[in-house]
């Protein structure tokens, strides 16, 4: 089965290089998609000097909008979502690529051994408590990093999704609609890691938008009930 890697990317410049070479250096990934989503730094030039195939939309269209371009560029059997500034820590997708190979689960997300962005220190961690109740809610699953990007699925997965949400809610949203269509949802434990968001007024901001857009996803979750409902 091949690997298609899909990096959405917004003025990554210095890490997104570095994520895409990473990704080549496993072996079962067969092509490197980077989206550069309306980038005004050098993404989409050091995405290409890494041998990505690089698309790049004009103006800002929002992670789910590159998510979804990054698919339709690929060819792979089996999808693999990345952020942009994992660097040399991208290698351990072949973890989840691993566990979707083996039949383990038809979308497999990290779950990073370390505290990554929601979970760090500078983050009250607001984002992530109102994601984790939201897909309990939704679904009765347990998720331990529900804001993660690092996901692998089946295309057949990705195909049959309605995916209706744009922007910070994007993770969510493909949680919550996999599981309550049937399908089977893991976490893997990762030696992931990224560069953290700060405590600064851009920190607090992006966070914000985070929260506002997860919760706009949660509160219009009628979009989100697409197959039968588990238990919960």
């Amino acid at each position: 089965m091949s690997v298609s890697a899909v990096i959405p990317a917004y003025n990554e410049e210095g890490w997104v290089g570095r994520t895409a070479a990473a990704l080549w250096s496993v072996p079962e990934v067969g092509e490197v998609i980077v989206v550069d989503d309306g980038s005004v730094d050098n993404t989409y030039r050091e995405a290409r000097e890494a041998g990505a195939a690089v698309f790049r939309f004009e103006k800002n269209q929002g992670k789910s909008s590159a998510m979804r371009k990054g698919v339709e560029l690929s060819s792979g059997d089996i999808v693999a979502f990345v952020d942009a500034d994992l660097r040399e820590t991208a290698r351990e997708i072949k973890k989840l690529i691993r566990a979707i190979q083996l039949e383990e689960a038809d979308m497999v997300i990290a779950h990073f051994k370390t505290k990554d962005k929601a979970e760090s220190p500078s983050g009250l961690g607001l984002v992530k408590l109102l994601a984790y109740w939201g897909i309990y809610i939704y679904t009765g699953e347990k998720m331990l990093s529900p804001l993660s990007g690092q996901r692998v699925l089946k295309r057949k997965v990705w195909d049959s999704l309605n995916f209706p949400v744009e922007g910070y809610a994007a993770e969510v949203a493909l949680t919550i609609e996999s599981v309550r269509r049937g399908y089977r949802v893991k976490e893997v434990p990762v030696n992931m890691s990224h560069r953290f968001t700060g405590n600064d007024r851009e920190g607090f901001y992006h966070r914000g938008q985070q929260f506002f857009a997860v919760l706009k996803t949660l509160m219009q979750g009628h979009s989100l009930l697409a197959g039968s409902r588990k238990n919960v």
